[in-house]
């Protein structure tokens, strides 16, 4: 039975213990304080069940701990830190562990932007660390970005991966430690585009949702953008790139559209606006929504699934 060190006890760090708990395996969750990790210890036992009620079955253990005191490495297979983004907790909180995790064991940082190769600077054992990648909802969303950094073994982020592909996410490789690693890049060059359409007045938001959600978006679902124009074949995609390529955005700065809201305060469901208002009863219907939709989608993923 596997064991995860989990370290950070927000959002992210409860979902992605919870993603390996439902998987069979033992977990330790450390906080800044022993009660503050004791205190989401059953929002972790809650997430583990809406994935798999049977997990129980299996008896894994969940423990929790202080960040500071934690001494106890036995058994461990990987370590995870989500704390927030700061890069110097980061890099202090790997300090740390490089002097008290056993050489051995592969230690990785959820941050999505701060590169290893910051995080772990100068560390002795910089070669064992990796950025782990995880997208919200933790629990849910399958794919985990394995990040390699300037120090880090290449060999042993390939074994990461299957340890991942073990406990039933979807790992990639990322071999440069360049901004926005894969997933992130992909997205922000759809953004830049997106949010540039509603700049111009060519689009509103809704109407950009309903383009991307019935069209490719509902599409990639099935298969990835590289494989379905392999269905589809390249040469209609280069006919038509070589008309649309040059009329595309290439700004370096959100626009307007976008950083006026952020300006007002209007930063999303959260603080009750963005784009459109967000009454209270509406934003908690969309939460739910949202989080239906991603399971439904995860079961589609599972369809024909493909193999590692």
């Amino acid at each position: 039975m596997s064991k995860v060190v989990v370290i950070g006890t927000g959002t992210m760090g409860v979902g992605i213990a919870a993603g390996f708990l439902a998987s069979g395996a033992n977990i330790v969750m450390l906080g800044r304080t022993s009660d503050k990790a004791l205190a989401c210890l059953d929002s972790i036992r809650s997430c583990a069940n809406s994935l798999n009620t049977e997990w129980p079955k299996a008896n894994p253990s969940l423990q929790s701990g202080s960040i500071e005191t934690w001494q106890d490495w036995d058994n461990v297979d990987f370590v995870i830190e989500t704390v927030s983004e700061q890069l110097q907790l980061k890099q202090d909180i790997f300090a740390l562990l490089d002097q008290r995790v056993p050489p051995h064991i592969p230690i990785g940082s959820n941050s999505s932007g701060f590169p290893i190769s910051d995080i772990a600077k100068d560390l002795p054992t910089a070669h064992r660390m990796f950025n782990a990648h995880y997208f919200m909802p933790a629990h849910i969303v399958p794919l985990v970005e394995i990040v390699t950094g300037k120090r880090s073994d290449l060999a042993l982020a390939e074994k990461l991966c299957q340890f991942y592909r073990a406990h039933g996410k979807k790992p990639v490789l990322v071999k440069k430690d360049i901004p926005g690693f894969l997933a992130n890049r992909i997205q922000h060059a759809l953004m830049r585009e997106a949010l540039s359409l509603v700049e111009e007045g060519v689009a509103t938001p809704d109407d950009i949702d309903t383009a991307v959600r019935y069209s490719f978006g509902f599409r990639y679902a099935a298969v990835g953008p590289m494989t379905q124009k392999e269905i589809s074949g390249w040469e209609g995609m280069t006919l038509a790139a070589e008309l649309i390529y040059p009329s595309l955005s290439n700004i370096t700065q959100p626009p307007s559209c976008v950083t006026n809201l952020i300006k007002s305060g209007k930063t999303g469901i959260a603080k009750g606006a963005g784009f459109k208002d967000w009454p209270t009863h509406e934003a908690t219907l969309m939460k739910q929504k949202y989080e239906q939709r991603l399971k439904a989608a995860f079961e589609v993923l599972n369809i024909a699934p493909d193999q590692d």
